[in-house]
Protein backbone atom coordinates (compact mmCIF):
# COMPACT_ATOMS: atom_id res chain seq x y z
CA UNK A 1 0.00 0.00 0.00
CA UNK A 2 1.46 3.20 -1.06
CA UNK A 3 1.82 5.85 1.63
CA UNK A 4 -0.71 8.47 0.32
CA UNK A 5 -3.55 5.96 -1.07
CA UNK A 6 -6.58 6.57 -0.82
CA UNK A 7 -7.13 3.47 2.00
CA UNK A 8 -4.02 4.44 3.91
CA UNK A 9 -5.88 8.46 3.76
CA UNK A 10 -8.67 6.12 5.48
CA UNK A 11 -6.92 4.37 7.92
CA UNK A 12 -5.42 7.37 9.32
CA UNK A 13 -8.55 9.16 9.81
CA UNK A 14 -10.56 6.15 11.41
CA UNK A 15 -7.23 5.86 14.05
CA UNK A 16 -7.49 9.13 14.40
CA UNK A 17 -11.15 9.43 15.01
CA UNK A 18 -10.86 6.03 17.09
CA UNK A 19 -8.21 7.78 19.29
CA UNK A 20 -9.55 11.10 19.66
CA UNK A 21 -12.72 9.39 21.35
CA UNK A 22 -10.39 7.08 23.98
CA UNK A 23 -8.35 10.32 24.87
CA UNK A 24 -11.59 12.35 24.64
CA UNK A 25 -13.41 10.00 27.03
CA UNK A 26 -12.09 6.81 27.80
CA UNK A 27 -8.65 7.90 29.17
CA UNK A 28 -8.91 8.17 33.03
CA UNK A 29 -4.99 8.70 33.60
CA UNK A 30 -4.90 12.01 35.82
CA UNK A 31 -1.44 13.29 33.97
CA UNK A 32 -3.27 13.51 30.22
CA UNK A 33 -5.30 17.59 30.85
CA UNK A 34 -8.94 17.33 29.98
CA UNK A 35 -8.44 20.09 27.29
CA UNK A 36 -5.85 17.36 25.12
CA UNK A 37 -6.83 16.14 21.13
CA UNK A 38 -5.20 14.35 18.51
CA UNK A 39 -3.92 16.69 15.81
CA UNK A 40 -3.12 14.44 13.04
CA UNK A 41 -1.81 10.63 12.56
CA UNK A 42 0.14 8.95 10.07
CA UNK A 43 0.14 5.49 9.90
CA UNK A 44 2.91 3.15 7.62
CA UNK A 45 1.75 1.55 4.88
CA UNK A 46 2.90 -1.57 6.19
CA UNK A 47 0.81 -0.88 9.58
CA UNK A 48 3.29 -1.93 11.66
CA UNK A 49 3.55 1.80 13.20
CA UNK A 50 1.30 5.11 13.63
CA UNK A 51 2.73 8.42 14.74
CA UNK A 52 0.02 10.49 16.50
CA UNK A 53 0.27 13.93 17.12
CA UNK A 54 -1.08 15.70 20.46
CA UNK A 55 -2.04 19.08 21.24
CA UNK A 56 -2.01 19.75 24.92
CA UNK A 57 -3.12 22.91 26.82
CA UNK A 58 -0.58 23.11 29.54
CA UNK A 59 2.83 24.15 30.28
CA UNK A 60 6.13 21.71 29.18
CA UNK A 61 6.68 19.98 32.49
CA UNK A 62 2.64 18.86 32.05
CA UNK A 63 3.21 18.18 28.28
CA UNK A 64 6.20 15.75 29.04
CA UNK A 65 3.74 14.15 31.85
CA UNK A 66 0.94 14.09 29.80
CA UNK A 67 3.18 11.85 26.74
CA UNK A 68 4.11 9.53 29.52
CA UNK A 69 0.70 8.80 30.27
CA UNK A 70 -0.53 8.31 27.00
CA UNK A 71 2.30 5.83 26.63
CA UNK A 72 1.50 3.75 29.66
CA UNK A 73 -2.25 3.63 28.15
CA UNK A 74 -0.73 2.34 24.85
CA UNK A 75 -1.83 -0.75 25.19
CA UNK A 76 -5.66 0.11 26.43
CA UNK A 77 -5.34 1.95 23.36
CA UNK A 78 -3.90 -0.47 20.96
CA UNK A 79 -6.57 -3.07 22.20
CA UNK A 80 -9.60 0.04 21.19
CA UNK A 81 -8.38 0.45 17.85
CA UNK A 82 -7.97 -3.64 17.39
CA UNK A 83 -11.55 -4.20 18.51
CA UNK A 84 -13.18 -1.00 16.28
CA UNK A 85 -10.90 -1.15 13.47
CA UNK A 86 -10.89 -4.78 11.79
CA UNK A 87 -6.69 -4.11 10.23
CA UNK A 88 -4.85 -6.72 9.28
CA UNK A 89 -1.99 -5.40 11.98
CA UNK A 90 -2.38 -3.40 14.82
CA UNK A 91 0.30 -0.44 14.99
CA UNK A 92 2.89 0.55 17.91
CA UNK A 93 1.45 4.07 18.62
CA UNK A 94 4.55 6.73 19.15
CA UNK A 95 3.14 9.91 20.36
CA UNK A 96 4.32 13.05 19.87
CA UNK A 97 3.51 16.86 21.23
CA UNK A 98 1.90 18.84 18.11
CA UNK A 99 2.86 22.29 19.37
CA UNK A 100 1.12 24.00 16.47
CA UNK A 101 -1.92 25.75 18.60
CA UNK A 102 0.15 27.18 21.00
CA UNK A 103 2.77 28.45 18.02
CA UNK A 104 -0.77 30.16 16.43
CA UNK A 105 -1.95 31.41 19.83
CA UNK A 106 1.52 33.75 20.25
CA UNK A 107 1.56 34.88 16.58
CA UNK A 108 -2.19 36.28 17.37
CA UNK A 109 -0.85 37.68 20.73
CA UNK A 110 2.17 39.31 18.96
CA UNK A 111 -0.11 40.56 16.25
CA UNK A 112 -2.48 41.75 18.60
CA UNK A 113 0.26 43.88 20.23
CA UNK A 114 2.00 45.32 16.77
CA UNK A 115 -1.86 46.35 15.83
CA UNK A 116 -2.03 48.12 19.12
CA UNK A 117 1.41 49.88 18.67
CA UNK A 118 0.39 50.99 15.54
CA UNK A 119 -2.97 52.15 16.76
CA UNK A 120 -1.12 54.25 19.37
CA UNK A 121 1.17 55.92 16.67
CA UNK A 122 -1.27 57.04 14.72
CA UNK A 123 -3.29 58.47 17.67
CA UNK A 124 0.19 60.13 18.77
CA UNK A 125 0.47 61.61 15.36
CA UNK A 126 -2.88 62.64 15.28
CA UNK A 127 -3.90 60.35 11.95
CA UNK A 128 -6.99 59.52 11.59
CA UNK A 129 -6.88 57.36 8.85
CA UNK A 130 -6.58 53.65 9.15
CA UNK A 131 -4.91 51.88 6.35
Amino acid sequence: MRKDSVKNTRINSEVMKVLAEALRGEIKDPRIPPFSSVTDVIVAPDLKTCKVWVSFLCDEEAEKDALAGLKSAEGFLKHKLASELNLRITPELTFLPDHSIAYGNHMSQVIEKVSEEDRLMREKRGDDTEE
